[in-house]
């Protein structure tokens, strides 16, 4: 069956299909898969929430790995970091084949302070310099080489309760055109089947009332539409997890232990972990990360672009208007201070890099000093502890000793009156024998 139509420039576009015939074409998708397996996958995982939420423990839950290592909690007395803090590590993860680079953001310090005042404002600017990396790389004569750094996927956490804090808003409202927010409910185990439902329905209605934008499913690019609508209906997931292997009816599970019953990580009837685990693996990782780059960044590319084609568009048009002289000193002017800005810019950055070094130096310098006295109070005390065992050592000697004397003034009055009962015994021999 051919099909030919006509197109506005008066070419003749061709539809045949080949079904009792072979060609070859029809293997592009393996070629294609192939390709990709060999190269191997990347993708950016951001996680932000309050500490205690579970974090660290649901992304081991999801990767199966410990990716995180167990989490030390501070004491009571420990001082909570003042400031957020981005912290980026890359962990190589491979199944059947198939090799994934997961880069891992996390954001400790987040909501722990007393005034949280733009403390996503660390945050806004990690993923904005990872946009700017990947811009500044694509201008480069070798693209080939090109690292996706970019933030896929951003789980927010929110604590479990009646509703958004304005915390939880004003960070959404921040970064939702920055990044896919899928938000999770962390310790889902603490509350009934009723207040899930009725928080998340609370969440999402401030999510819509805010005009917050989080991450939409596209239904028209899968099959199974039911399943995606599924998916978009547990939002926000409210998640459990747990690194420990129970042994449940005879199968070995992951879950948390209660006195009154288990929870089951992977049971969708305890918590959405399993809706969780396929959104970012199973079906639309892929898809997060080609809105990612279609949407997010292509409009972080567009604004920054159209900033630097106005400025150029401004100056020509200012300078049509100005006699040679006049442009030539406004260019020289502009230069000059173009050149004391970068002058200031590079002092700025070597006090910051010297300011940074000497602070180092400065913890090094406490840090030496804490262990040498650490080490000096252990020496004190072992030299205490030597001269305890030495004083006890000598007391022992000394009873010894006076032992030792008392035992020899014993043997030597009984040595006398054994010598004594002697001579009387052999005198009463004597006059014995006398008498005969």
């Amino acid at each position: 069956m051919v099909k030919r139509t006509d197109t506005p420039q008066a070419e003749n576009v061709v539809a045949q299909d080949l079904n009792d015939r072979y060609v070859g074409f029809a293997n592009l998708p393996n070629q294609v898969f192939r390709k990709s397996v060999k190269r191997g996958f990347e993708f950016t995982l951001m996680v932000v929430g309050a500490s205690g939420l579970g974090k660290s423990t649901l992304v081991n839950s999801l990767f199966l790995s410990s990716i995180y290592e167990d989490a030390k909690y501070p004491s009571p007395e420990a001082k909570l970091p003042k400031t957020v803090k981005v912290q980026t590590s890359t962990v190589y993860l491979n199944e059947g084949g198939v090799s994934l680079k997961l880069t891992l953001v996390d954001t400790p310090g987040f909501g722990d302070a007393i005034n949280n005042t733009e403390c996503w404002k660390p945050i806004l600017e990690h993923i904005d310099m990872k946009f700017e990396e990947y811009l500044n790389a694509e201008g480069h004569v070798n693209r080939s080489s090109v690292v996706d750094n970019r933030v896929h996927c951003c789980l927010y956490f929110i604590s479990p309760g009646h509703g958004l804090k304005p915390l939880d808003v004003e960070f959404m409202r921040q970064l939702h055109e920055k990044v896919n927010i899928v938000p999770v409910i962390g310790k889902a185990d603490t509350l009934t089947p009723e207040e899930t439902a009725e928080f998340k329905a609370n969440v999402m209605e401030e999510i819509k009332n805010n005009d917050i934008k989080i991450y939409q499913f596209p239904v028209e690019d899968y099959d199974e539409e039911e399943e995606v609508q599924d998916l978009q209906a547990q939002l926000p997931f409210a998640v459990v997890g747990s690194n420990t292997i129970l042994d449940i009816r005879g199968k070995k599970l992951r879950g948390r232990k209660y006195p009154w019953g288990v929870a089951e990580v992977e049971n969708p009837d305890h918590c959405d972990f399993i809706f969780l685990r396929n959104l970012l693996i199973r079906t639309h990782m892929q898809d997060l990360k080609d809105v990612t780059n279609n949407e997010l960044y292509e409009n972080y590319r567009y604004q920054k672009l159209a900033a630097v084609t106005s400025v150029t568009m401004d100056s020509k048009m200012a300078a049509s208007n100005r006699n040679p002289l006049a442009q030539f000193e406004a260019e020289k002017k502009e230069h000059q201070e173009k050149l004391k800005s970068m002058k200031a810019g590079m002092e700025h950055v070597m006090e910051e890099k010297v300011k940074q070094k000497m602070s180092k130096i400065e913890d090094q310098k406490n840090e030496l000093k804490a262990k040498h006295d650490q080490a000096l109070k252990h020496l004190e005390k072992m030299r205490k502890d030597l001269e305890n065992k030495k004083n006890e050592l000598a007391e022992q000697m000394k009873a010894l000793e006076e032992l030792q004397l008392a035992t020899g003034a014993v043997n030597n009055s009984t040595t006398s009156l054994n010598s004594a009962k002697d001579k009387s015994s052999s005198k009463k021999s004597k006059s014995t024998k006398k008498l005969f």
